[in-house]
């Protein structure tokens, strides 16, 4: 694939094979940004798991948000429907909107909220939803009564994250226009969420390799041992 001057420019900033301390390296993902716009960043943490034996999946509540709006369809009834408005929810309702996923192919959202009642009527658009990750499920908190709280945690930045079949984490953490301190804290946060999510039985380095990225720019490798160590302090 041939790349552009301006992706081939960026690369030439990077020492090959080099790995970078955190702020160094978020530095690098501001300055790799081959777009006119703000760019979304993103991270791959390749784990030393058996992904056909380990299942890695939470979420985790960025500090500084995505930057990016997010719309949010809760799946309720009665005055469930009326927190999950009130808290900022952009859709709200039970089989009418399910109907409408079924035969409009309705797909105008981002996350999606359930109450556990609702499962029932859900889980007919599992083969809809799933593909594109907008299952909800009590692993991610997302399947709760508390849909008030579920809303305001995705619209303020709440992410899913899971392993895939390779053993990948691949996550948003911020924009490119974001203050490198933000985009740095954020970037701690997801590291945090993932070691909490470390399967028993896993032995040896559970994070191998961490790179991060522009959406359209060059990957990043991040020094382990120092991402490490800056989300295993305290505060």
């Amino acid at each position: 694939m041939k790349r552009s001057r301006s992706y081939e420019a960026k690369v030439a900033l990077l020492e090959r094979e080099k790995a970078y301390p955190v702020h160094e390296a978020i530095e690098l993902l501001k300055k790799t940004s081959t777009a006119k716009f703000p760019e979304t960043a993103e991270a791959a943490i390749m784990l030393g798991i058996n992904p056909s034996q380990h299942q890695v999946r939470g979420t985790c509540a960025l500090p500084h948000g995505t930057g990016k709006a997010v719309r949010v369809l809760v799946f309720a009834r009665g005055e469930k429907v009326r927190e999950a408005e009130a808290a900022g929810a952009d859709y709200a309702g039970g089989e009418e909107l399910a109907e409408k996923i079924q035969k409009e192919g309705w797909l105008e959202f981002e996350r999606v909220v359930a109450t556990p009642d609702m499962m029932s009527v859900v889980g007919k658009l599992g083969k809809i939803l799933g593909p594109r990750g907008l299952m909800p499920s009590p692993k991610t908190n997302t399947v709760t009564m508390d849909v008030a709280a579920a809303v305001r945690e995705l619209k303020a930045g709440m992410i899913e994250f899971r392993a895939d079949r390779a053993g990948i984490v691949h996550a948003i953490f911020g924009k490119t226009d974001f203050a490198a301190e933000a985009l740095q804290e954020n970037l701690i946060a997801l590291i945090r969420a993932v070691l909490e999510r470390k399967p028993e039985g896993v032995r040896g380095r559970y994070i191998q390799r961490v790179f991060i990225s522009a959406t359209m720019g060059p990957g990043i490798r991040v020094d382990e041992a120092d991402l490490l160590a800056a989300a295993q302090k305290k505060g």
